[in-house]
């Protein structure tokens, strides 16, 4: 499979269809007519934000040139829309890659399909069989990206104050109540 590139995309989200405890979660990429999305789990969802946010920071503390990274995201590139319809999913995410590209002062993002030897080293973003999107986008565009990834997250079902595993619209069995229904 190719490399599915975006470079710049007009937009680049993480977002979520189904009811908080059922939610499938994606990356979106699209450039014009053409829409990618992208499956996988949301504790990916999470570590990509926050890599993201420390990508950022560590540029930003080394003086990364003449790079325009900003501290926080900049307001006018703050998207709380829904995920552009229908989410047609290309492939499950299986490893992300996070770089900075100095040259371009761009941060690049590689999302790489999940395959079922993902543990042997020799499959990688060289094997034509396996699928990549690469995005390249601002530092700006990416500080907005994980602040909507972390709310995207943060918008699922509450966590217990006792465990802070989350809540079903039932309860959950608290493993700090020795099992009783919290």
């Amino acid at each position: 499979m190719p490399v599915i590139s975006y470079d710049p995309p007009e937009r680049f989200v993480a977002g979520a269809v189904g009811r908080p405890g059922d939610r499938a979660f994606y990356l979106q990429a699209r450039s014009g007519r053409r829409v990618t999305s992208v499956g996988l789990e949301k504790f990916q969802v999470t570590l990509l934000a926050e890599r993201l946010e420390e990508l950022l920071d560590e540029v930003l503390r080394r003086g990364g040139g003449d790079a325009e990274v900003p501290a926080a995201a900049p307001s006018e590139l703050k998207d709380d829309g829904p995920l552009d319809q229908p989410v047609e999913e290309e492939f499950k995410v299986g490893t992300m890659a996070l770089a900075w590209d100095p040259a371009d002062e761009q941060v690049v993002i590689e999302a790489q399909e999940a395959t079922e030897s993902d543990d042997e080293p020799e499959v990688g973003v060289d094997d034509p069989a396996v699928a990549v999107l690469r995005v390249r986008i601002s530092a700006a565009q990416a500080r907005a990206f994980a602040e909507r990834a972390l709310k995207v997250v943060a918008a699922g079902r509450p966590p217990c104050p006792l465990c802070g595993l989350p809540l079903d619209s039932e309860g959950h069995v608290c493993p700090r109540q020795n099992g009783y229904l919290g």
